[in-house]
């Protein structure tokens, strides 16, 4: 299974349009969104073309596709308007036998408030705006970064296939591969 892995697109227009050049071209099998799908939040400044109800039609016109985790600026209202589940706190994900990843968009549960995980889980979150992988107590923690507003200087996302998972910039160009163990 390929997974396309992206976070904290914050209602942008432009850069969800970038996300979905690079879906289209990645042709994964599920997108795993880590949330912060349409809200930028009273701390960020506004995206690139905010424009949540631009969004709203790209992102549903993948929603068979779509699993998606809730962020600290979903809402019920995000809800009403995106045609997938949107407000859960985390999901469980077994792309392959023997691997489980745990997805949850950061602000509750990160690497410093891990859940209780087996060793060998992936543990998958959002919300600094900063890609990041590390390995904690046996459990592999990565962070795609953002796609709309990122603090550490690039527009990103992350694909998983076959036991890698690669990070990548919006353009596409590979920033890291981080097999698993």
């Amino acid at each position: 299974m390929k997974l396309l892995i992206a976070s904290d697109l914050h209602g942008s227009a432009y850069y969800c349009g970038k996300l979905m050049e690079r879906i289209e071209e990645e042709k994964p099998d599920r997108v795993l969104l880590l949330g912060d799908l349409l809200y930028h939040g009273p701390r960020n400044d506004l995206p690139r073309d905010y424009a949540p109800k631009q969004v709203i039609p790209m992102l549903s016109g993948i929603k068979e596709k779509i699993l998606a985790v809730r962020g600290n600026c979903e809402a019920e209202v995000d809800q009403m308007v995106l045609p997938f589940p949107c407000m859960a706190e985390y999901a469980l994900i077994s792309p392959e036998p023997g691997l489980t990843i745990y997805a949850t968009h950061g602000h509750l549960r990160n690497p410093e408030n891990l859940p209780p995980l087996e060793q060998g889980t992936v543990f998958l979150y959002g919300h600094t705006h900063v890609k990041k992988a590390m390995w904690v107590d046996g459990i592999l923690t990565l962070n795609p970064g953002s796609v709309s507003i990122p603090k550490d200087g690039s527009h990103s996302y992350m694909v998983y296939e076959h036991k890698v998972f690669t990070l990548k910039e919006l353009s596409g160009t590979v920033l890291e591969e981080i097999p698993i163990r």
